[in-house]
C-alpha cells in the first residue's frame, strides 16, 4: 500500500541503525523509527519521507520485543540522550558488539573477522587461495546467514580468522557519568529550569536527575536555580542572545568524591559570586567553582576564558594506579570504572615488557600515555591543544612519571621532525582520536615509523574500520577486537584494537662469503654486548622489525654510505645473481646505523 506523510501503518522492526533507531521495510521501502527494538510489531506514524526510505513516529507497540524493557528514567523519550533505553542491558551489549563487527567487515574489509558466539561456528580452510571462497558470516537481528565471498590471501592461504573478544559491560549501567553539562532556560510558565536539549532540538527536557550521571546534581541545580530566582539572574535565551547563565558544568572525581561546578555566563562577570562560592561550597566534596566566558552566538559550550571561585580551580581522579588532574576546560572520560577496563585492554594490547619506546597520538591531557607509561621505557604524547599538553604535563609531575615526553602539534608533523631530527623511533604506536578518525597523513606517518604494534582506541566504528582498511593495505593486519561499553543506554561504543606489521620473508639470495676479521667499526662508548658487529646490527633489527638482513645487505648500505668495508663483501661464491638490498631493509639498516652511532 501506498504511504504517504502521517498515515499510520503496521511495522516489523528487524534491524538498528548505528545511532539505535530501529529498522523495518514496508512493501521494500525502509523506515526508521526512534524508541523500536528489534523484535518489536508496532504501528507507526510517517513523518518524514525520502525516495528510498522514510522516518516514522512510534505510536504504539503492538507485540513487543523480547528484548524490550520499561525506561527507568520518565523523559527518556522526549530527551533522547538514551537511545537504547528501552532495551535490556544485554541487548544493548550484542546490539554494540554487531555494529562494530558489521563496520569492521563492510567498510574495513575484514572478511576474516568473527562475533565472539561464531568461534566455533565457521572455519576457514588453510588453503584456500586469493581466488576461492569461504563461508561469510554476515549478522542479521534475526540471527546469522551465510554468503559467499572471497578469503584473503596471507602467502600461503587466507588470513587467520579472528574472533572478537567478549565486550567488556558494566556491572551497574547508571549513574556511571562523571560529568554533565546542563543548560538553563525558562519552561512554558516562566519557571527557570535546568535538564537536557531534546534530540535535534533545542528544545530544553526539564531533567535535573539524570539517571546516568551522579545524584549531586541535582542537588547542585537545585542551588543554582535558587540563587538565580533570588537574585532575578536570567538564563540565556538562545534566540534573544540575551540572559547570563547558559550552562552548569558538573565534574566528579569517582575515586575521592571531589566536586567541580563551572557556570558558562553570557557576561565579563558573574554577579553575587560570594554567594554562589558560599551555598555551593556547602555540598560535600566541593573541591572547585568557577565560572567560564562565553558571548559567542555558538552551539559551543565553553569558552576560552576561564575564573576561579574557589579552590585549585581543578578536581583530581584516578584511573588505576594513576592520578589525573582535570579542570573545566579538560578532556577526560565519562566513565572512568570503563576507562580502566578500556586502557587495561590497550595496555595488553602494547604488550610492552619495559624496554619500548611509545607514541601516544591525540594524547589530550595525558590520560593514555601516563596509563602506558607505567610498563613503557619511554612515552612521547602528542597532541594539538596547548592547554591539554600543559595538564598532561602537570599530570605527569603529580605521578612522578619521568619516562613521558609531551610535544604541542599535529601528529604527522612532531613524529617525522622527532624521528628525523633525534632519530627517537617507535616500537608501538597507540591513537586515540576523535570520531573523524586518523588523518590520512598521519596514517602514512605511521606506517613510515613501522612501529611493530599499534593499538587504535576508537569511539566511532565506522572511522575505525576505514582506518583499518587503510593500515591493512600497507603492512599492518588486526589481531585483536574488543568492544567496551563506556556509554550504557545510548548507542556509542569504545573499541581497542591491536594491528601488527606482518614481516616480509627474506629474499631469495645467492651464497656468499664474508670475511668479518679486520672490520674496523666505530664502538665509541658501547658496552661489549652493545658493539656494532654484524651480528648486533641483525639482532637489532630482528628485534626491532621483526625481519632478518644479511650481512650482505649491511655491505651494500655500508658501501653506498662510503663507509669502510672488505672490498670483496658482495663476491658470491657461485654463478648466481647478486641479491640488492630491497628499500624496507634498507630503512631499517640505516636506522639501526643510527641506533649504534655509526652515521
Amino acid at each position: 500500500m501506498e504511504i504517504r506523510k502521517n498515515d499510520e501503518f503496521e511495522l516489523t522492526i528487524e534491524d538498528m541503525s548505528e545511532d539505535g533507531a530501529g529498522i523495518g521495510k514496508q512493501d521494500g521501502y525502509i523506515w526508521f523509527v526512534k524508541d523500536a527494538v528489534i523484535g518489536d510489531r508496532i504501528r507507526a506514524r510517517a513523518m518524514k519521507m525520502k525516495k528510498n526510505y522514510g522516518f516514522a513516529r512510534l505510536m504504539e507497540v503492538l507485540e513487543a520485543s523480547k528484548d524490550r524493557v520499561m525506561p527507568e528514567c520518565p523523559v527518556a523519550r522526549q530527551c533522547g540522550g538514551c537511545q537504547l533505553q528501552m532495551m535490556s542491558y544485554e541487548a544493548q551489549l550484542h546490539f554494540k558488539e554487531r555494529k562494530v563487527y558489521n563496520n569492521l567487515r563492510r567498510i574495513g574489509g575484514m572478511e576474516n573477522l568473527r562475533l565472539p558466539e561464531q568461534a566455533d561456528e565457521v572455519s576457514v580452510p588453510e588453503n584456500v587461495s586469493e581466488r576461492n571462497t569461504s563461508e561469510r558470516m554476515e549478522t542479521t537481528d534475526a540471527g546469522v546467514k551465510a554468503e559467499n565471498v572471497s578469503g584473503k590471501s596471507a602467502g600461503e592461504g587466507v588470513d587467520k580468522t579472528i574472533t572478537m573478544e567478549p565486550i567488556l559491560g558494566m556491572e551497574h549501567p547508571w549513574r556511571y557519568r562523571n560529568k554533565a553539562q546542563f543548560p538553563f532556560g525558562r519552561d512554558k510558565d516562566g519557571r527557570i529550569i535546568a535538564g537536557f536539549y531534546a534530540g535535534r532540538t533545542h528544545h530544553i527536557v526539564e531533567a535535573e536527575d539524570c539517571l546516568l550521571g551522579v545524584e549531586e546534581n541535582a542537588v547542585i541545580l537545585d542551588i543554582i536555580k535558587k540563587i538565580m530566582e533570588e537574585y532575578q539572574i536570567a538564563p540565556y535565551d538562545e534566540e534573544t542572545h540575551k540572559g547570563l547563565i547558559r550552562h552548569a558544568l558538573i565534574r566528579k572525581g569517582f575515586s575521592n568524591g571531589e566536586l567541580m561546578v563551572c557556570l558558562v555566563i553570557n557576561g565579563k562577570k558573574l554577579p553575587h559570586a560570594d554567594i554562589f562560592v558560599e551555598r555551593l561550597k556547602e555540598v560535600p566534596g566541593m573541591t572547585s567553582i568557577s565560572y567560564n566566558i562565553n558571548q559567542e552566538k555558538t552551539n559551543v559550550i565553553l569558552g576560552a576564558e576561564l575564573v576561579n571561585l574557589y579552590g585549585p580551580g581543578y578536581i583530581t581522579d584516578k584511573i588505576g594506579n594513576v592520578s589525573y588532574q582535570i579542570s573545566p576546560l579538560s578532556f577526560y572520560q565519562v566513565n572512568p570504572v570503563q576507562t580502566e577496563k578500556l586502557y587495561g585492554t590497550a595496555l595488553e594490547y602494547a604488550g610492552l615488557t619495559g624496554g619500548e619506546t611509545v607514541w601516544d597520538l591525540y594524547c589530550g591531557i595525558g590520560t593514555i600515555s601516563l596509563f602506558l607509561a607505567q610498563k613503557a621505557k619511554k612515552v612521547y604524547g602528542v597532541e594539538i591543544v596547548p592547554p591539554a599538553i600543559e595538564d598532561a604535563r602537570r599530570n605527569a609531575a603529580l605521578n612522578g612519571m619521568e619516562n613521558v615526553e609531551f610535544f604541542v602539534g599535529k601528529a604527522e608533523e612532531v613524529l617525522p621532525r622527532e624521528y628525523e631530527k633525534n632519530q627517537v623511533y617507535a616500537d608501538v604506536i597507540v591513537v586515540d582520536p576523535p570520531r573523524k578518525g586518523c588523518d590520512s597523513v598521519c596514517l602514512d606517518t605511521i606506517v613510515r615509523m613501522q612501529p611493530k604494534r599499534v593499538v587504535y582506541v576508537s569511539c566511532d566504528s565506522a572511522t575505525l574500520a576505514r582506518d583499518v582498511k587503510y593500515l591493512d593495505e600497507r603492512g599492518y593486519a588486526v589481531e585483536r577486537v574488543r568492544c567496551c561499553d563506556m556509554f550504557g543506554m545510548s548507542g556509542h561504543v569504545e573499541t581497542c584494537c591491536l594491528l601488527v606489521r606482518e614481516c616480509a620473508n627474506d629474499d631469495e639470495m645467492v651464497s656468499i662469503k664474508v670475511d668479518l676479521e679486520g672490520i674496523q667499526l666505530n664502538q665509541g662508548e658501547y658496552k661489549p654486548e652493545e658493539k656494532p658487529t654484524y651480528g648486533n646490527i641483525k639482532k637489532w633489527i630482528k628485534e626491532r622489525y621483526g625481519f632478518n638482513v644479511t650481512n650482505l645487505y649491511i655491505g651494500q648500505i655500508k658501501d653506498k654510505l662510503g663507509m669502510e668495508k672488505r672490498k670483496n663483501y658482495n663476491i658470491g661464491s657461485g654463478e648466481g645473481r647478486v641479491s640488492t638490498c630491497p628499500q624496507e631493509k634498507e630503512e631499517a639498516i640505516m636506522e639501526a646505523f643510527k641506533y649504534f652511532r655509526l652515521i
